[in-house]
């Protein structure tokens, strides 16, 4: 089994407290039926101001930028014997119905 990295792209904001609250519960039923599976290592959504610090002076200008269609709005750890199996696991993502999509990358193991 190899660890991936899940990170949660886009997708349209909740029109209400009740549609908050829905998009909530299918994300709840998805990650919570992931786990009982054994599939996830953790995961958190993300807030949305931040920093973003580039450059060889490390300039730091105010980010993520919420016009993008890509700002990253949390991530997960998942488990899967492959590529491709995290992408299987993934297209049950509810962001998809969101108008978002995920990033899939495998965690490379490092030695210390």
């Amino acid at each position: 089994m190899k660890d991936f990295l899940f990170l949660f792209r886009g997708g349209t904001a909740a029109t209400s407290p009740a549609e908050q609250q829905q998009r909530m519960q299918r994300w709840t039923t998805w990650i919570e039926g992931l786990a009982k599976a054994g599939k996830t290592k953790g995961g958190y959504p993300l807030e949305t101001g931040g920093k973003y610090v580039s450059g060889p002076n490390k300039l730091v200008t105010d980010g993520p930028f919420p016009e993008s269609k890509e700002v990253v709005g949390g991530y997960l750890i998942v488990t899967a014997d492959d590529l491709t199996g995290a992408v299987e696991i993934s297209k049950g993502c509810p962001i998809f119905g969101e108008g978002g999509g995920v990033e899939v990358r495998a965690i490379m193991p490092m030695t210390m």
